[in-house]
């Protein structure tokens, strides 16, 4: 720690908090949001859904098992969320130097060098996470000393769907049946839990019009952002309610079929972005611990008639699902293929399949 060079995070509200540089060597701004979750990081770096968002993890400890190989197989991570690290930047209490696992390969600190993404640690993420709990989620820069950099980019006027999802149309898995996968910022191990499902899977742009495709159940991924970029996606999911096929939306996915149904979504003061978010299935008192990254929240009071809630979240009373009174249509706000976190839903992923 005696040679690291010094390093600021300066926040939109003029809030300074000084630590040391690690990762790649220069200043970098975006929306700064904290996650509580304890392990991870390799999953969280990758996971799309942090496009934009410079990421504050308030476990003191972070580095120390290090980071593993991966491997591109069928156009699928066997190990991350997606192809590269997504977030602009990391902030860490206590940057372990000294890693050991027994697949690690490289430190975190090579990683992100690896992928150009600035680090900065040694500051206190308890005080920086209290100040995003009272004020919410903020601009901010981390300015390596000798560095600078005019202004805040704001993430949040940018449709960050766009800039994370494929370009192309690609196929994953074989089976009988056939899953359009609307990718608005997919984490793989969505994709993983429906191949091994025994699908094919059709991953499509987010703007894609999938109705030229025949498909026995249509799937909406999770992905960054603000859903009112999404006009297009929105427009392509209200065609496909003029049908019976089975819909499953998770994350962001839960937000456009929201829209969809003329709901309203709205920005969360500080959002969700931890593995222990608790959350009740609606008529019942079955709770659920969860994993969960998002910004944005459906308003319940706005669902269109034919639609409710089917999760709440037990913290706050904000929406964390819906479901359509008579078609085959579900979603929630939640990950139930974590990675990382709880798996305690993934029985999601099998009701689905039934429906097919």
């Amino acid at each position: 720690m005696g040679d690291s060079k010094p390093a600021t995070l300066l926040l939109e509200s003029g809030a300074e908090f000084r630590g040391f540089s690690f990762g790649y060597d220069q200043a970098i701004d975006g929306e700064v949001v904290f996650s509580t979750a304890m392990v991870g990081y390799p999953e969280s770096l990758t996971d799309p859904s942090y496009s934009g968002q410079i990421l504050c993890v308030s476990y003191p400890l972070v580095g120390n098992y290090g980071v593993p190989n991966d491997t591109i197989i069928d156009n699928l991570s066997s190990l991350f969320e997606s192809e590269k690290i997504h977030v602009r930047g990391l902030i860490i209490s206590d940057y372990s130097f000294n890693y050991s696992h027994w697949n690690a390969a490289k430190s975190l600190d090579s990683w992100l060098k690896e992928f150009k993404i600035p680090g900065i640690f040694g500051i206190d993420t308890r005080e920086l996470t209290k100040v995003l709990r009272e004020s919410g989620t903020m601009l901010g820069k981390i300015l390596p000393e000798g560095t600078f950099l005019e202004g805040f980019e704001d993430p949040n006027i940018i449709n960050q769907v766009d800039v994370v999802s494929c370009k192309e149309v690609i196929k994953y898995g074989s089976g009988s049946k056939k899953i359009v996968l609307v990718d608005c910022g997919v984490k793989h191990n969505i994709i993983r839990c429906l191949v091994k499902r025994g699908v094919e899977v059709i991953r499509v742009p987010w703007d894609y019009n999938f109705s030229q495709i025949e498909y026995d159940g249509l799937f909406i991924s999770n992905g960054p952002g603000n859903p009112d970029f999404c006009t297009t996606a929105v427009n392509n999911i209200k065609r496909a309610f003029d049908n019976d096929i089975p819909i499953f939306g998770i994350c962001m996915g839960n937000q456009l079929m929201a829209k969809a149904t003329g709901a309203n979504t709205f920005k969360m003061k500080y959002g969700h972005r931890s593995h222990n978010q608790p959350v009740r299935m609606a008529g019942t008192d079955r709770c659920f611990i969860t994993s969960q990254n998002h910004g944005y929240a459906v308003d319940d009071a706005t669902l269109g008639k034919e639609w409710e809630p089917l999760f709440t979240n037990m913290n706050d009373g904000t929406n964390e699902g819906i479901r359509h009174k008579s078609k085959p249509f579900f979603s929630c706000q939640f990950h139930p293929e974590a990675s990382s976190g709880p798996t305690d839903t993934e029985f999601l992923f099998d009701d689905f399949i039934k429906l097919l």
